[in-house]
């Protein structure tokens, strides 16, 4: 029997990380302005965080998974996860859920789900040097808004974790539409129109 002849297909997507950092930029941008006290409250802030934070990143995370992009994969995926429990941890002290689920709250668990985050974003840190530098920035102040979020779950320093908290997050959304914008243009445009600086190179040689 003759052997059929087979061909090869290969599927071309484009790169995700410009929605996944957008969403990141808007979310971060608008939580911080709670944080550093330029508003209040929770409520307008939900949507945002479900739809953007959550979201954008989630559909980054399964474009990155197309990708073969473990790294990119997992820090999407990851903060999308993140954010949907955050939005669901502001309904339950707003009452969404039931005046009961409300006043059992304990921030300390927050804690313990912050000092996770942490350890999880203090080696994908490791991970972002050699991404780009850019990239790596994002990481380093994400450490530094999981350090104030659990040490103020922890009512540790609050006024002072709250505002370390709140700076970073600020830095962590100014990076994030730099990359955007970075990923956006330079394939726009096909060459580099806003440098996000070369990675390391001290864990990978090439």
């Amino acid at each position: 029997m003759t052997p059929q002849p087979t061909q090869q297909v290969k599927l071309i997507t484009a790169d995700p990380s410009a929605i996944g950092l957008f969403g990141l930029a808007i979310v971060t941008l608008i939580a911080s302005s709670q944080k550093l006290g330029f508003t209040s409250g929770y409520s307008l802030i939900i949507p945002w965080a479900i739809f953007l934070g959550a979201f954008a990143q989630l559909f980054a995370c399964i474009q990155d998974a197309k990708h073969n992009n473990t790294f990119g994969m997992t820090a999407f995926g990851a903060f999308a996860f993140f954010w949907l429990s955050v939005a669901s941890s502001w309904m339950i002290k707003l009452g969404v859920f039931g005046q009961a689920m409300a006043e059992s709250v304990d921030d300390r668990q927050l804690g313990f789900a912050f000092l996770g985050y942490l350890i999880f974003t203090l080696f994908m840190t490791i991970g972002a040097v050699e991404t780009n530098k850019v990239l790596l920035i994002i990481f380093v102040l994400i450490d530094f808004l999981f350090l104030g979020l659990m040490l103020h779950a922890f009512e540790i320093m609050p006024a002072f974790s709250q505002k370390l908290a709140g700076v970073a997050e600020l830095g962590i959304a100014l990076f994030s539409f730099y990359g955007c914008g970075a990923a956006v243009l330079n394939t726009h445009f096909g060459k580099v129109f806003l440098p996000v600086g070369s990675p390391f190179r001290i864990f990978k040689q090439s």
